[in-house]
């Protein structure tokens, strides 16, 4: 990475604490990330290195809420080898942690054991690899020992259901363990999680992709997931190459965005680098990053 990516940042949504944790950097194709955008317009956004990779991160989010400590999505856990990271250019390890996502919730002054509630967008390894960790003795285990895991039952069908294309991103060590212990709770995404807290259907990325929308009073958020993983990802037309459904993404995103403005929500990129978070307007050239 070309900057060391802060472990912690924090700002409040009406009555809650939220905090960005960075879970890890990544660095993938600049081609994959931006699909049919041609390379001479997404590089004046994210130039990308010799190898045409773009730096990443794995932001992942923690709310102080009144029911506990809730945590959305978790990184990629510290169960992959050196090649695997390698190929992904993930860095991920901080010393005295099994984790950077734990690392950044030391920061931010709790422990992996304080967590209530996780709540998975997806279950691609980026996003809920972060599930289970590998503990001393080397065997894989909870890294959230004492949290509910809420994932929607038509995504963990989809993960459990791979072809040719989609193996590649869902590994079962990271949710397997999470069934034997009882900790997961496959939800259908209608009504509340937690008071304020509730799944949005924003299919496109997988067909049963959710992003995860906070309301305090007054205030609302959304954490995007991969619907919009980087701040430049912002235009409609601006859809990653892994999506396997981009013209699903198209008007997931269109109908977000319309309530976004119209609500002025904060919208926090799980993958973008640089921002955590910003807010969406709409001028003469489509929706944009406001300041």
């Amino acid at each position: 990475m070309s900057a060391p990516l802060p472990l912690h940042q924090s700002r409040h949504l009406g009555a809650l604490r939220i905090h960005a944790l960075q879970a890890g950097g990544q660095q993938l194709d600049g081609g994959a990330m931006f699909g049919v955008v041609p390379k001479t317009l997404w590089e004046k956004r994210i130039p990308a290195d010799a190898k045409n990779r773009i730096p990443m991160g794995m932001r992942c989010l923690l709310v102080e809420h009144p029911d506990g400590l809730v945590l959305l999505d978790t990184g990629i856990g510290n169960k992959e080898d050196e090649k695997f990271l390698s190929i992904y250019g993930i860095e991920a390890a901080v010393p005295g942690h099994r984790t950077m996502l734990e690392a950044a919730l030391a920061v931010a002054g709790f422990r992996a054991e304080d967590v209530d509630v996780v709540i998975n967008t997806h279950l691609h390894f980026d996003h809920a690899g972060g599930n289970t960790v590998v503990d001393e003795g080397g065997a894989v285990v909870p890294a959230f020992p004492n949290a509910r895991y809420l994932v929607h039952a038509g995504e963990m069908h989809y993960a459990t259901h791979t072809n040719e294309r989609t193996a590649a991103s869902y590994f079962p060590r990271n949710w397997d363990v999470l069934k034997a212990t009882g900790q997961l709770e496959l939800v259908d995404g209608l009504g509340e999680l937690l008071s304020g807290i509730r799944m949005r259907h924003t299919p496109g990325h997988t067909p049963h992709h959710q992003s995860i929308v906070i309301e305090s009073a007054g205030e609302t958020a959304v954490f995007l997931g991969d619907v919009c993983p980087t701040a430049a990802h912002i235009p409609l037309p601006w859809i990653m190459g892994y999506d396997v459904e981009p013209l699903v993404t198209l008007e997931s995103k269109r109908a977000l965005w319309r309530d976004v403005v119209a609500g002025n929500w904060l919208v926090i990129f799980e993958h973008d680098a640089t921002n955590a978070w910003g807010r969406i307007s709409e001028g003469p050239k489509g929706f944009e990053l406001g300041t």
